[in-house]
């Protein structure tokens, strides 16, 4: 396991790191409560924040402020399918070269609710084409209900892995999200479709 307080202090450095791991603390402890420590009081990390993980962070092109980040882990590491919340496959997590897991699925809440759908479907475009360009073939995750039954309308190809646990007061169940070339088509079909202007990747590298 990685020293996550030097991480936290090493997110400063960088605008991108900084600004999605503030987001998640604001969004995941501050808004929806969950039971996670704080690192310095500002940066929400845990455990799976290691240097295996893959971060899409979309930040506005103007003022490079936090749009929509997620956070991608191989399902050949540790990941939080895997490892907590195995439970929720009937069959066992998937896993394997081209198995990835997306966690803290995270939208900036400073955002107008039409900036806030914006960014998810950027956001949802960028982890599809990501997929594509690396070889991923599915993603996995644990999902609240609800969420699930959004995601699955976005126009790709959505499961669930296992029936609905409760979990204190969320229900929250496991999914899988094939990708292939049929993947991007139904994004459009869907409207969900919304190719980046600029995308920063993991250390906040530009790219388009």
């Amino acid at each position: 396991m990685i020293n996550q307080l030097s991480r936290a202090q090493d997110a400063p450095g960088d605008a991108a790191l900084r600004a999605m791991f503030a987001a998640r603390k604001q969004v995941f402890i501050d808004k929806l409560q969950w039971d996670l420590p704080a690192l310095d009081g500002r940066f929400e990390l845990d455990q799976f924040d290691t240097p295996d993980a893959r971060y899409l962070i979309l930040l506005d092109p103007d003022d490079l402020r936090h749009r929509a980040s997620a956070r991608l882990l191989p399902t050949t590491a540790p990941h939080l399918l895997g490892d907590i919340y195995s439970h929720l496959c009937t069959d066992g997590p998937p896993s394997g070269e081209g198995v990835w897991e997306i966690s803290r699925f995270c939208l900036d809440p400073a955002q107008t609710p039409a900036e806030r759908r914006d960014a998810r479907n950027q956001l949802v475009t960028a982890l599809a084409d990501y997929a594509l360009r690396h070889g991923i073939g599915e993603y996995v995750g644990v999902a609240e209900a609800g969420w699930y039954h959004t995601i699955s309308k976005f126009g790709w190809t959505c499961r669930t892995l296992g029936p609905v646990h409760r979990d204190g007061a969320c229900r929250i169940l496991a999914l899988s999200i094939a990708i292939d070339e049929d993947t991007l088509p139904g994004l459009q079909r869907t409207g969900t479709y919304a190719p980046l202007v600029l995308k920063f990747e993991e250390g906040g590298e530009p790219g388009r």
